[in-house]
């Protein structure tokens, strides 16, 4: 039986941010019962076709599943037990503040689910008046420290940084908060600017005001001497934690082991395929109900591709990848197949190739992009 991930979309918002551009609709009481049957009928689905995986890993993302009663996690929880061979490790529920409360948090954990990510962004707010947030810095404290009381300790905050009219003491000021409040895991990314969204028009239109590339580096090299020197170590480009509190449901994803996504928009890489449901909610409801999967792209993953995408997800990791992993893997020595890539990304200092590991170096990380072009 193979190990494998398991992601869950529940695509509700009580208003979708200015930068987002992740597939979510608005709440709607009779749409969210009519989505979770849906739901329930593609575990249904998928029961037998995934006999032969154990998922040790479970991911709850959106959307803002938290939004949500917690008897519709709890019927989508038993449903998987009943249908899924289930041998969880971590379970995580994303979350913005103000959409959690004791009693959902009480029958979270009851249900097993062991993790939390929160939506928290900046601790200014203005700056999350302006990107369109719902909650103010207060009514994250009171979140966090109600989840703290329930006994869910792993816990992590995603943070943004290049945000308009944000300073770099801003953005640190935002990480040394979390510090303070002892979060062990924080996601620190940069703003994207994402086609179809708010901020994409405001920004085509000349009126978001971001910082240049300088500061925007500034930020993220200043944030990681922050956090790394408070004992929230990088593992990967964005990510950082205390010792044991890595994201293992991420981890999957980059190191390219199997996983399955449910739900509307969901991706997956199984059965020797990467393939996604559609983004369209007619589509979805009309292929479920007539038990059809809901995939609209499907393609087969050969060697070539997935060595390439292998190394290209492991680089993203601190501890880079393993070469004697890599021969165990495809039967091929990754030195000689990727000599010229490697010899000259070493030479020009954005690798490192020592022992048995390959990863990038703080140069590296920052020019990620030119190294994994690369491997393709």
């Amino acid at each position: 039986m193979k190990d494998a991930a398991l992601y869950i979309h529940i695509p509700f918002c009580v208003k979708k941010c200015d930068y987002c551009d992740f597939t979510s609709f608005s709440y709607d009481d009779k749409k969210i019962d009519e989505y979770i049957s849906l739901l329930l009928k593609e575990i249904d689905m998928y029961g037998e076709k995934v006999k032969k995986y154990k998922f040790k890993t479970l991911f709850f993302g959106g959307g803002t599943p938290s939004l949500i009663d917690e008897k519709y996690i709890k019927l989508i929880m038993d449903k998987l037990h009943e249908k899924f061979n289930l041998d969880l490790e971590e379970v995580t529920i994303e979350s913005n503040p103000k959409t959690l409360n004791e009693n959902k948090l009480l029958a979270y954990k009851k249900m097993g689910i062991n993790r939390i990510s929160i939506g928290v962004q900046s601790i200014d707010d203005d700056i999350l008046k302006d990107i369109g947030r719902i909650h103010d810095f207060n009514d994250f404290l009171n979140t966090y420290q109600m989840i703290k009381k329930s006994g869910i300790s792993n816990i992590n905050t995603d943070i943004m940084f290049n945000l308009p009219n944000q300073s770099v003491e801003n953005v640190l000021e935002t990480l040394n908060k979390m510090i303070k409040l002892n979060v062990p895991h924080i996601s620190f990314y940069s703003l994207g600017i994402e086609e179809g969204t708010l901020f994409h028009k405001r920004y085509s239109e000349g009126k978001l005001d971001i910082s240049d590339e300088d500061t925007e580096r500034e930020m993220y090299h200043r944030g990681i001497e922050l956090l790394e020197s408070n004992d929230r170590l990088q593992y990967e480009i964005s990510n950082f934690s205390k010792e044991d509190y890595e994201c293992k449901h991420n981890l999957y994803y980059w190191q390219l082991k199997p996983y399955l996504g449910l739900g509307i928009s969901a991706h997956s890489n199984m059965f020797s395929k990467r393939f996604g449901n559609t983004k369209n909610y007619i589509e979805y409801k009309e292929s479920i109900s007539n038990d059809k999967f809901a995939i609209d792209y499907s393609e087969d993953i050969d060697k070539e591709t997935e060595m390439s995408e292998y190394i290209i997800l492991g680089l993203r990791l601190n501890k880079g990848i393993s070469k004697k992993d890599f021969k165990e893997k495809y039967n091929i020595d990754l030195e000689e197949r990727y000599k010229e890539a490697l010899v000259r990304n070493e030479k020009n200092n954005l690798i490192k190739n020592e022992n048995d590991r390959i990863y990038l170096t703080k140069k590296g990380f920052d020019l990620s992009n030119i190294v994994f072009s690369e491997f393709i």
